[in-house]
């Protein structure tokens, strides 16, 4: 398998369901992601502009190879509702040979 088609699971949560619809919807259909998942309920504390923020969330859990993620981050940073978007990318470890083959041909 080359470094290129290595399956990356990216992390990227919208501040609502219909934010989190339109972004797997684009990703999908730009071929820069196989699999969008959206998990609602998610809390997220943090620090914006100096004050401590706390806010109900959407997380987007996405599927796509290494290949594509610099074009997948420029994507969301793009199209993103927020001035600076969740992008983080995690190596998946260990990728069954169907599956990994399946995410790789949506990515082409």
């Amino acid at each position: 398998m080359s470094l290129e088609n290595e399956l990356l699971v990216v992390l990227c949560t919208a501040p609502d369901p219909a934010a989190a619809e339109k972004l797997a919807k684009g990703l999908i259909d730009g071929r820069l992601a196989a699999c969008v998942n959206a998990i609602a309920g998610l809390t997220s504390y943090y620090r914006w502009q100096g004050k401590f923020e706390v806010d109900s969330e959407v997380q987007l859990l996405i599927k796509t190879r290494r290949g594509r993620f610099d074009e997948l981050a420029a994507w969301i940073e793009a199209n993103h509702p927020y001035d600076v978007p969740e992008i983080v990318a995690l190596p998946a470890e260990r990728v069954s040979e169907s599956y990994l083959a399946w995410a790789v041909d949506q990515t082409s």
